[in-house]
C-alpha cells in the first residue's frame, strides 16, 4: 500500500475511485464537488438524485461518468464548529466509509481530496493529521491525498512525513 501526495485537480486523475467531499443533498455545490458534477457531466446529478441524499460521516458510490475514475465516492465532511461537536470522528468516519465502499468494490487506486477544508472550515493541519491516520489503516493498494492548494499539500506533506516515514510517499503535481 502506498499513500501518495498530489497537487492539482482531482477531476483528472486516472484511478479506479475519486471522493467527492459532497453536501448532504449530493446535488453538486461549490469547490471540489462543483468540480467533480462538471467533469462527470449531468448523468452523475441524475444517478446522485435517485440516491436521495448522504448524512455527514457516512458515503455513497456513484459512476464516475465522463471522468478518467470509474467510480465517484460521495462522502460528507463536517463543519467546523470549534471541535466540541464530534467534528473530528465525523471526519475519520468520512474516510473509513469511503475507503471500505472502495474495499467493497474492488477498487485498487482511490483519490481524496482534503475533506471539510474548504468553506466547512476545519483546520487543515488537524484534518491532516485525520486523513493520514485513517488512510494509513487501509489495504487499499494506492491511496492519493490530492491538494489544490499550497497550504493543503504542505499539510498533508508533514503530516506524512511525520507519520509514515517507513512507507513509499511520493508527491506530483499537475503540469502548470
Amino acid at each position: 500500500m502506498a499513500i501518495e501526495l498530489h497537487r492539482g485537480d482531482i477531476t483528472k486523475l486516472a484511478v479506479d475511485a475519486i471522493v467527492n467531499a459532497a453536501n448532504s443533498t449530493l446535488l453538486g455545490g461549490g469547490g471540489v464537488d462543483g468540480a467533480i458534477h462538471r467533469a462527470a457531466g449531468p448523468e452523475l446529478l441524475e444517478e446522485c438524485r435517485r440516491i436521495g441524499g448522504c448524512p455527514t460521516g457516512e458515503a455513497r458510490i456513484t459512476r464516475g461518468y465522463r471522468l478518467p475514475a470509474k467510480y465517484v465516492i460521495h462522502t460528507v465532511g463536517p463543519v467546523w464548529r470549534g471541535g466540541t461537536q464530534g467534528e473530528p470522528e465525523l471526519l475519520a468516519s468520512c474516510y473509513r466509509n469511503s475507503l471500505r465502499l472502495a474495499d467493497e468494490n474492488g477498487i485498487r487506486s482511490i483519490a481524496f481530496p482534503a475533506i471539510s477544508c474548504g468553506i466547512y472550515g476545519y483546520p487543515i493541519d488537524q484534518a491532516a493529521e485525520i486523513a493520514v491516520r485513517e488512510c494509513g489503516k487501509s489495504s487499499i493498494e494506492r491511496i492519493l491525498l490530492v491538494a489544490f492548494g499550497e497550504d493543503v499539500f504542505e499539510a498533508i506533506r508533514r503530516q506524512l512525513q511525520a507519520s509514515l516515514p517507513h512507507r513509499s510517499t511520493g508527491s506530483r503535481s499537475d503540469p502548470a
